[in-house]
C-alpha cells in the first residue's frame, strides 16, 4: 500500500516496523463540545485506513486519544496563551470540568458508533497519563531542552535541528513573518509549553503537583506521552487533520525525538478541511454543523459517511445539504439493490473486482475510485450471489453495514395490509388504498407497485 507522507511530501510504500503489524495513532477530540462534522471527516479517514490495512492482512494496533485537559484557546500572539477549553466550557454551562468531560466523551463515543467507525484498542485520556507526562518533561529537562518562565516549563525549539521539517514553520521564518510581539519570556516564538502553572490566587478544577509546581500538561505533550506509553518510541502511522500539521504535530515530533533520540513517526497522514457552502465552517455564519444537526435534518450518520467517501482525503470536500441529499439517495439505492439479491454464502467472491478495488485503495487510499469499482461491480454481469458476496467483502472497508439489508423479512401483518391495499387498487377504491399505504408507512415499511399490477414491500430506510 502507498500513502502520501506529509513529512517527506511523497507518496510512499508503507513498510511497517514489524512486518505484518502496524502501529497507528489518531489525534482524537477535545471533549468540551459536540464534535463538528469536519472533525468526523478526519476520524473517518483513520477508520478507512484501519479497515483497508486489515483487509490487506495487517494487524493494526490502533490508539485514539481524547483530550480532557490542557487544550488552550489561541490568543492573538500565542497559539497556547488562552483559557483551557474545558474549564471555560464548564463555567459557561454551569457544570464541573469532569461533568463536561464525561458528558461530551459519552456523546462522542455514541456518535463514533453511529458512523460505524472502527473502535481502537484504547481511547486514551490525557488526564490518565499525568505521571508519564511529568516523566517525559523530566527527561527533556535532563537533556537540556527545557527552560522555565513565570507561567510554565517550555521546550526550546532552537535546540532541535529538524524543527520545521513537517510543517515548514521554523524559528527564522516565524520571526521574519511575525506581525505581533511573541510572549516576551519565550526564547523563540516557536517554543511551546510542556507544563503550565496554575494562575496565582486561582484554583483550577484540573491541576496536579509536579516538580516544577502545581499546574497541568501542555496539549502537545499529551499525545507524545500516550503514544510512547501505549505504542512505543517509534510508530508507523500518525493520522490527523491538516490544521494540526503546522504546530501540534511539529511539536509532538520535537519533544518525542529529543526525549528518545529516535524517529517518532514514519508516516504522517493528514486529511484536508471540510468546507461548508464553499467556505469555512463558522458559528457566526450559521453553518457550523454537528452530527445531531445531520440527524435532525432527516439524514443518517451513514449518509455522511458515504459523502466523505466521494472525495479523496487530501482534496477539499464541500458540504451542502444538496450533497447530503445526493449521498442519502445513493446509499438508499445501494440498500435497495442489496436487499433484492439472493444470498448464498457458498458463492465465490470475485477476485477480479476485489483486485481492482484494492488497487485503487493501494494508491493513497483513493476512496472515490474504489467506490467507482464498487458501482462497476453492481452494473456488471457477475452472477448475483457472487456479486453480493463481493460487495460484502468491499464493505469491510466501506463500512456501510450492507449485511443488515440482506433478506429483510417482512412481517405477516404488513404483507396482509399490502395485499388488502392491492385489492383496493384493483377495484379502483383509491381512497382506501391510500389509507392503507399510509398505515404501512407509519409501521416503517413502503410498498412499490409495478406496471403489471404486482407489488413489493420493503423496510423503510
Amino acid at each position: 500500500m502507498k500513502i502520501y507522507n506529509s513529512l517527506t511530501k511523497n507518496i510512499e510504500e508503507i513498510m511497517p516496523i514489524e512486518p505484518g503489524n502496524v502501529k497507528m495513532y489518531c489525534c482524537g477530540p477535545t471533549v468540551y463540545k459536540d464534535q463538528q462534522i469536519g472533525n468526523w471527516r478526519t476520524f473517518s479517514l483513520a477508520d478507512f485506513l484501519v479497515r483497508f490495512l486489515k483487509m490487506g492482512g495487517y494487524k493494526v494496533d490502533f490508539i485514539m486519544n481524547m483530550t480532557d485537559v490542557g487544550h488552550l484557546f489561541e490568543t492573538s500572539n500565542d497559539p497556547e496563551g488562552g483559557e483551557d477549553k474545558i474549564e471555560k466550557q464548564s463555567v459557561e454551562e454551569g457544570k464541573s470540568a469532569r461533568d463536561i468531560v464525561d458528558m461530551y466523551s459519552k456523546m462522542f463515543l455514541e456518535e463514533y458508533k453511529d458512523l460505524n467507525l472502527t473502535e481502537p484498542r484504547k481511547f486514551t485520556k490525557a488526564s490518565e497519563y499525568i505521571d508519564s507526562q511529568i516523566d517525559l518533561i523530566a527527561t527533556l529537562e535532563d537533556k537540556g531542552f527545557t527552560y522555565e518562565t513565570t507561567d510554565g516549563v517550555y521546550f526550546d525549539t532552537s535546540k532541535f535541528e529538524k524543527y520545521g521539517n513537517l510543517s515548514g514553520l521554523t524559528v527564522e521564518n516565524v520571526k521574519e513573518g511575525a506581525r505581533v510581539d511573541p510572549n516576551p519570556e519565550k526564547k523563540n516564538p516557536t517554543d511551546f509549553a510542556l507544563w503550565k502553572f496554575s494562575p496565582e490566587g486561582k484554583k483550577r478544577q484540573q491541576e496536579w503537583q509536579s516538580p516544577w509546581g502545581v499546574g497541568f500538561p501542555g496539549w502537545h505533550l499529551e499525545c507524545s506521552s500516550m503514544i510512547l506509553t501505549e505504542l512505543g518510541e517509534t510508530i508507523d502511522i500518525h493520522v490527523g487533520g491538516e490544521d494540526l500539521k503546522m504546530i501540534h504535530h511539529q511539536n509532538e515530533i520535537a519533544q518525542s525525538e529529543c526525549a528518545t533520540g529516535k524517529p517518532f513517526v514514519n508516516y504522517w497522514v493528514h486529511g484536508a478541511f471540510l468546507t461548508v457552502d464553499g467556505g469555512k465552517m463558522s458559528k457566526s455564519l450559521n453553518n457550523f454543523y454537528t452530527l445531531s444537526d445531520i440527524k435532525n435534518k432527516g439524514f443518517s450518520p451513514l449518509d455522511l459517511r458515504y459523502l466523505f467517501m466521494t472525495s479523496h482525503y487530501r482534496g477539499s470536500l464541500n458540504f451542502t445539504w444538496e450533497a447530503m441529499q445526493n449521498a442519502q439517495n445513493t446509499l438508499n439505492r445501494i440498500y435497495d439493490i442489496v436487499s433484492g439479491y439472493e444470498y448464498d454464502e457458498r458463492a465465490e467472491v470475485s477476485d477480479k473486482y476485489i483486485k481492482k478495488f484494492m488497487e485503487k485503495l493501494d494508491e493513497d487510499l483513493n476512496m472515490p475510485e474504489a467506490l467507482a469499482v464498487f458501482w462497476e461491480l453492481i452494473k456488471s454481469a457477475t452472477p448475483e450471489s457472487s456479486k453480493l458476496n463481493t460487495i460484502l467483502k468491499m464493505d469491510e472497508v466501506l463500512g456501510l453495514r450492507l449485511q443488515e439489508h440482506i433478506g429483510v423479512e417482512i412481517p405477516e401483518n404488513i404483507l396482509n395490509l399490502a395485499k388488502m391495499r392491492n385489492e383496493y387498487r384493483k377495484n379502483g377504491i383509491w381512497d382506501k388504498a391510500d389509507m392503507v399505504r399510509k398505515q404501512i408507512n407509519d409501521l416503517g415499511y413502503v410498498v412499490e407497485d409495478s406496471q403489471t399490477g404486482s407489488f413489493k414491500v420493503k423496510k423503510k430506510l
